[in-house]
């Protein structure tokens, strides 16, 4: 039970803060980084000064200068990444597939099986370790205290490509991206069933499920979870099986999951989400035998981070990575296409 719950990453949301505060009609005037140190929760003058040099703190809805002294009735908007957590970091000598890394960033290629952050049950073996020992031997740089930051998460059993911040200013940046919707992240997913329409938009609000806390479901009530924006299109059609692209507009917790089953086309071979039976298909003996032989080659959620785009915190120029399919799930896509073709 405690491995299926470590499924449960959290949002994305969570890995950031946003803060709304108005002025009261007798402040005095004082510099803005001065007035958030004594407003913000665990945040350093130079983290305040940071984030107003990301242009993640707007006073009335624009960005402003280190030296701006706030006034009454000012309304102040922050976005900040969370501090480290308490739990202690362990670097750890595991190797990590890095398609680009500069001084202020890195992007990550992610393997399946593999926890984000260490966790309940998770305490070694993270990319978070992983990425710790890979900091630690990079020369010290400003506002790298040697642990990784993280500004978004893909769940244990998805792989594909994270961004890492090497500094605060590098994660206060990114975050804003992230708050403002502004990063790309377009993954490919393999979904039972034929989806009827060439795309589509999924909506609503996720939240823990009542019959299961380790499902999120999709309400339409917004007291029951956080709204949720994912854009589909049909790449290829196999039969029994829909190979998709899906783009996330929010990062909810298993949003792709359980945005697709709530459309009635749950992950092939998800075990969370009911995708590790046969949903859709003939009785005969060697399809089932087939089906079974598709769910060894890929034993977990067939869903890949594929793309990722943000603008850089620094040349501030829009990046774009790729990735293909990992090995489980490309062969198994490979097999799917046979079984088509021989129909």
């Amino acid at each position: 039970m405690a491995d299926e719950l470590e499924l449960l990453e959290s949002d994305e949301q969570d890995l950031y803060e946003h803060l709304r505060i108005v002025v009261d009609k007798g402040q005095a005037l004082l510099r803005i980084d001065k007035f958030l140190m004594n407003r913000v929760e665990n945040a350093s003058r130079n983290r305040i000064q940071n984030a107003v040099a990301a242009g993640t703190v707007l006073v009335n809805g624009q960005p402003i200068k280190a030296s701006y002294k706030v006034k009454p009735l000012d309304t102040i908007s922050v976005v900040l990444p969370h501090p480290p957590r308490d739990t202690e970091i362990y670097p750890e000598n595991i190797p990590l597939d890095i398609p680009y890394e500069d001084d202020v960033l890195l992007v990550v290629n992610k393997p399946a099986g593999m926890v984000v952050h260490p966790g309940y049950n998770n305490y070694t073996g993270t990319l978070v370790n992983a990425l710790a020992y890979h900091f630690a031997n990079l020369p010290q740089l400003p506002g790298n205290d040697g642990r990784p930051g993280l500004v978004h998460r893909i769940d244990k059993d998805t792989s594909g490509l994270l961004v890492v911040g090497k500094s605060e200013w590098a994660l206060t940046y990114l975050a804003k991206q992230f708050f403002d919707h502004s990063i790309l992240r377009k993954y490919i997913a393999l979904v039972w069933g034929d989806i009827a329409e060439a795309e589509g938009t999924v909506t609503g609000y996720i939240g823990r499920s009542v019959k299961d806390r380790r499902v999120m479901a999709v309400y339409d009530d917004p007291e029951k979870g956080k709204w949720s924006v994912t854009h589909y299109r049909v790449l290829e059609r196999l039969g029994y099986v829909t190979l998709v692209e899906c783009q996330l507009e929010t990062g909810r917790t298993h949003q792709i999951r359980a945005h697709m089953q709530s459309i009635g086309h749950p992950l092939f071979s998800d075990s969370v989400y009911g995708g590790d039976r046969i949903l859709k298909g003939t009785v005969f003996s060697k399809y089932k035998q087939f089906i079974e032989n598709c769910f060894a080659l890929l034993p977990r959620q067939a869903l890949h981070a594929q793309n990722l785009g943000f603008m850089h915190p620094t040349t501030k120029k829009k990046m774009e990575f790729s990735t293909p399919l990992p090995d489980d799930f490309r062969l198994c896509l490979e097999k799917w296409r046979g079984y088509t073709s021989e129909k």
